[in-house]
């Protein structure tokens, strides 16, 4: 398909008249299915871009984060945005920086610069972003496709990891470390009609009153929707779950490779291909349950991703004096309106 071509329709006019677009896009590619190669008839087309913030963002009184067209799937993210969630090496944003070449459909001098200098992102944070996604997914994966067929015991087991990770996730974002001690854990149940369930211990010094509430809800929230996920149409669900189930897989492939080599590859090698295709088309799903022959894969690529993060030669952290002397360089750019 010509992507180039497909910019210049009607249906992308914006990209062109928006007076946030045009001239400042420094960087559009395409995202999705067709930047990872697993595309097939009928896929849709995502493109994502960055486009440099205007002069007032940076020295005046504007703001600028992103532009998102629903019709076309398209979002453009301001450059500022965009540093942040590189420097996070967020897992949908990262993957920008790894296209094909022929993916790339708008590239200017500060794009170029931008992808030439994608190294400086790269740290063991992938081991967190790439890794702890893709296993929060798996248990949301989980949770949907076994609750109906696994015993009531190993249920819990699902909600517990979930909890667990979802207690993480929380402790990390409110720069929590031994302000507070929430244990949780499987024990014989004393709630009737269970076999064992989830209990929590839970110890606070000096801890905010208001945030006790978040913690538990946060805890809630998750059995909650491990409850609606049981609920589902299974005739109407398959197809995204195993949609959702390659990009796992993805996910952990994606981040070996960034620990490992400290490349960052979107589209995935014809080796791979052949997996995640087979995993999209229902190869690893019997009677809306994923066969224990996928559960063998994502082990095996666990195993692989922990390896890959105790090995790693990356930094701990991004270097953050480089990254902020390349956005200094290219947010010139924006200020002299040169490019």
């Amino acid at each position: 398909m010509d992507f180039k071509r497909l910019i210049t329709t009607e249906e992308y006019s914006f990209l062109h008249t928006e007076e946030r677009l045009g001239r400042h896009i420094i960087l559009l590619g395409v995202s999705g299915s067709y930047g990872y190669g697993t595309e097939r008839e009928g896929s849709d087309i995502d493109f994502r871009g960055v486009a440099l913030n205007m002069p007032s963002d940076l020295i005046g009184l504007t703001s600028f984060e992103q532009y998102e067209d629903r019709h076309t799937d398209t979002v453009i993210y301001s450059f500022r945005k965009m540093v942040d969630m590189l420097t996070a090496c967020n897992p949908n944003i990262i993957e920008m920086l790894g296209l094909d070449e022929d993916m790339y459909v708008i590239k200017t001098e500060p794009g170029q610069k931008l992808l030439d200098s994608r190294h400086l992102f790269l740290s063991r944070k992938a081991a967190f972003t790439f890794g702890h996604y893709a296993d929060s997914q798996l248990r949301k994966l989980q949770n949907a496709t076994a609750r109906d067929s696994l015993p009531q015991s190993q249920r819990e087991e699902h909600i517990l990891r979930s909890v667990t990770h979802a207690l993480e996730d929380f402790n990390r974002k409110a720069g929590l470390k031994n302000d507070t001690c929430t244990r949780v854990y499987i024990d014989k149940a004393v709630t009737e009609g269970m076999e064992t369930e989830i209990f929590t211990d839970m110890h606070f010094d000096h801890y905010p009153l208001r945030k006790v509430g978040d913690l538990v809800n946060t805890i809630h929230a998750v059995v909650k929707d491990y409850d609606k996920a049981g609920r589902r149409n299974h005739k109407k669900d398959d197809r995204h779950l195993n949609k959702h189930a390659m990009h796992l897989i993805r996910l952990f492939m994606m981040g070996i490779d960034i620990l490992e080599k400290g490349e960052i590859i979107t589209h995935r090698p014809d080796t791979d291909l052949v997996l995640l295709k087979k995993i999209r088309d229902g190869g690893y799903m019997k009677d809306g349950i994923m066969t224990p022959d996928f559960y063998d894969i994502v082990s095996e690529y666990e195993q692989r991703f922990e390896e890959a993060e105790r090995n790693s030669r990356l930094p701990d952290a991004p270097d953050m004096a480089a990254i902020e002397a390349l956005t200094e360089e290219i947010n010139r750019h924006a200020v002299l309106e040169d490019y």
